[in-house]
């Protein structure tokens, strides 16, 4: 069972996807208001938020204001059995409520209690607020996203939160399974700061090699030519040849096999020297024709490319259809919506229930706990649900 906090994306995106996979998750959540994301909108379908229905399905909802001792009593009644208490406060949060981890491993010593923040439970930056945005830049990722020469560039969805939320639930399932050798619960400390460090991959160790500070180059890759977006007569393709047998693969298929005889152009490192010169004349003879006659001679040729999707053309496209990853769901005052499939195919990986109406569980949950319906209706009155 996983007692779930957090609020937002960073959490609810890592509680996702435990919940996909079949773990039980309680989102407890402030009574009146509920998750921010609630008013996160337009767009809302029968007034519930899309942003909050696109990340908190499978999941069971309790009211609970823990400001008050009853709310307070509540939780730690949850806790006991708890497995996970997953939260996304800015460190110290819980700690002044009484209910930081400190107390909490005395109540379940088996507890994983998973904290994400923007910084981390220590260092200089700990207390500063952690939003996307602010992440992006310091994270390097602005940096490196954006044409040469213009303004940062942020990546369209919110990719810290969600490389948190997607570290936070890797670490969970560590914690369970050194768990299930030593019975013993632990902290996992996630930073949204950290996770989009860890994502610089290859362009860090670039740096680490050179000293040199990695620039913007657009839609291409920093390190092989050509593997970008061209403009044909009609839209945008995506190119990508990884390698120098694609890229002689690719010069035949556009009909210009002088360009791999090209001493500017014969190898990787010679095309990334001079990869200017060789875009500008591919970008000449690529818009010649139109997206789809040119994918279907690369394909043909095994050169990877493919078109540049929006959302319409995402859930229309076959393959995705065919695995799975638009799906419907009946929801108790929205009807039909649809969802993004699970995208990891397992066994007991799939969509169960509906994003919950606010308090939606709280007779199911608290009823378990052994309150009354007399005692939840004094709850109610007395705004501890």
């Amino acid at each position: 069972m996983v007692i779930d906090l957090s609020i937002a994306l960073a959490g609810p995106y890592c509680s996702l996807m435990l919940a996909d996979y079949g773990a039980e998750v309680i989102k407890i959540e402030m009574p009146g208001r509920g998750d921010d994301t609630r008013a996160w909108g337009p767009p809302f379908v029968e007034g519930e938020s899309a942003y909050f229905l696109s990340i908190n399905r499978n999941k069971k909802s309790l009211t609970l204001n823990l400001k008050t001792d009853e709310g307070k009593k509540i939780l730690l009644r949850l806790i006991k059995d708890a497995d996970v208490l997953l939260e996304n406060f800015r460190p110290g949060t819980l700690d002044r409520l009484g209910l930081g981890y400190g107390i909490l491993i005395k109540e379940n010593p088996r507890l994983i209690y998973c904290a994400i923040s923007g910084f981390g439970q220590n260092g200089p930056y700990k207390d500063k607020p952690g939003y996307d945005q602010i992440l992006q830049g310091m994270g390097g990722l602005m940096s490196i996203t954006g044409e040469v020469g213009k303004p940062p560039v942020k990546v369209g969805i919110a990719v810290t939160d969600i490389a948190a939320g997607m570290f936070a639930a890797y670490g969970i399932l560590l914690a369970l399974m050194a768990r299930s050798k030593t019975g013993a619960g632990q902290m996992v400390d996630v930073s949204m700061l950290d996770c989009q460090i860890a994502w610089l991959t290859y362009q860090a160790g670039r740096y680490f090699a050179s000293g040199e500070i990695p620039e913007k180059v657009g839609s291409g890759h920093p390190l092989i030519v050509p593997y970008q977006a061209f403009r044909a007569r009609d839209k945008y393709i995506n190119i990508a040849c990884g390698n120098d047998k694609l890229y002689t693969d690719f010069c035949n298929a556009i009909g210009r096999p002088d360009l791999m005889s090209d001493p500017r152009f014969f190898t990787n490192p010679s095309r990334l020297k001079n990869r200017s010169e060789l875009v500008e004349i591919l970008r000449t003879i690529l818009e010649k024709e139109d997206a789809s006659s040119w994918t279907e001679k690369l394909e043909k040729a095994g050169v990877p490319c493919g078109p540049i999707y929006d959302m319409k053309d995402i859930f229309s496209d076959p393959h995705v259809l065919a695995r799975d990853m638009l799906q419907e769901i009946e929801h108790p005052k929205c009807g039909r919506i649809k969802q993004t499939g699970v995208p990891v195919k397992i066994e007991g990986g799939r969509i169960r229930t509906a994003p919950p109406i606010l308090g939606e569980h709280n007779n199911e949950i608290l009823g378990a706990l052994g309150y009354s319906d007399n005692d939840i209706e004094r709850l109610k009155s007395e705004g501890v649900i």
